[in-house]
């Protein structure tokens, strides 16, 4: 008897797992002439993509099991504010199609509106988790949803976790956006949440992609991994320099450090704006996120004339005080010298 019961406890959570993860929300993994496409780049190996470096995931002695144990387990000071988070609501749709500007909307997420055209950089504004109850955002960040966005002509997406590819807010703003850049395997996701094939730029790291008159975009590597559901690294992550009539501006994405920094501050010179992750790192992942010990030699390697930091002030994704990030912006600006941007979530800041 007890064998038949646990048999059907196990069918019932085999059930509800397959259920789970075969939600919408989930997207897709590539398949037909996208995979084949995938299967021929350089830089997919072994049925996944992999880094331009070795990458280890996790550099704890305590190993993998151990360290994950030891993150969820550790307790620290100030993981969230007390208060609510200072914010400023920006009505988008006022804003004069004339006016070079860009807003901050916590985390990853950011418009740029430059000679004419709307960009929304990881639109995340409704959820950053497969589940509502994990990731919520910090008092008072939650201020800006899908309708409060303008009409879209370039949606960018840098990767597909949870935290910058929000299925309720693309599903949103589907019929408002022009093109969508992603790297390659990502449209998969949004081929299947309704977009367009032809909307969709897919690029593969050193592509590039003429856009509109004056308007170039540059798929360049980053240090990181993807995926949404079981099976890791199908899609492509990516870092990307958005060259316009007037400026160049550089999209870090997620990712640690590396030599490509100063190879795209090499290959691209008189960078405008460098946008930078900063937030939601820890030692014993290095590697695939930003440390505060290399963000200054990032930014002085890329040259960059502005440098914002993001990433951080609207989810709690690791285990330092909420706003130590902030302290690294001032250290970025006081310590390295470097002409810092830091404007509060939703202030309107010219370019």
């Amino acid at each position: 008897m007890w064998f038949g019961i646990i048999i059907a406890v196990i069918a019932v959570i085999c059930i509800s797992v397959f259920a789970f993860i075969n939600q919408p929300s989930f997207g897709r993994l590539p398949q037909g002439e996208r995979l084949e496409r995938i299967k021929r780049s350089p830089h997919y190996h072994d049925g996944q993509f992999t880094n331009l470096h070795q990458t280890p995931m996790m550099t704890s002695d305590k190993g993998r099991f151990g360290a994950m144990l030891s993150f969820l387990f550790r307790k620290t000071e100030r993981l969230r504010p007390e208060d609510a988070v200072p914010t400023i609501k920006t009505d988008l749709h006022k804003l004069e199609r004339d006016k070079d500007v860009l807003i901050w909307f916590g985390h990853s997420s950011y418009f740029i509106q430059i000679d004419g055209k709307r960009i929304l950089v990881d639109p995340v504004f409704c959820m950053a988790s497969p589940v509502s109850f994990v990731n919520k955002p910090f008092k008072g960040t939650d201020i800006y949803k899908p309708e409060d966005m303008p009409d879209i002509d370039y949606l960018v997406i840098s990767h597909d976790h949870w935290d910058h590819l929000d299925y309720r807010t693309v599903k949103s703003l589907k019929d408002r956006v022009g093109k969508v850049i992603c790297g390659l395997g990502v449209g998969e996701h949004l081929e299947h949440w309704g977009y367009r094939k032809e909307q969709l730029v897919e690029l593969d790291w050193q592509e590039n992609a003429a856009l509109d008159n004056g308007f170039t975009v540059y798929c360049l590597p980053t240090r990181h991994f993807s995926g949404r559901g079981l099976k890791a690294n199908q899609t492509l992550w990516a870092s990307f320099l958005l060259e316009t009539p007037s400026q160049k501006l550089y999209m870090a994405g997620d990712g640690g450090y590396d030599s490509h920094f100063e190879e795209i501050g090499k290959r691209f010179p008189d960078i405008d704006l460098a946008i930078l992750e900063n937030g939601q790192y820890n030692e014993d992942w290095k590697y695939i996120h930003l440390m505060p010990s290399n963000m200054g030699k990032a930014a002085r390697e890329l040259k960059a004339k502005r440098i914002l930091t993001v990433h951080h002030s609207k989810y709690a994704l690791a285990k330092h005080p909420w706003d130590e990030p902030l302290m690294n912006e001032r250290n970025m600006q006081e310590q390295d010298s470097l002409n810092m941007l830091v404007p509060v979530i939703g202030e309107v800041v010219p370019l």
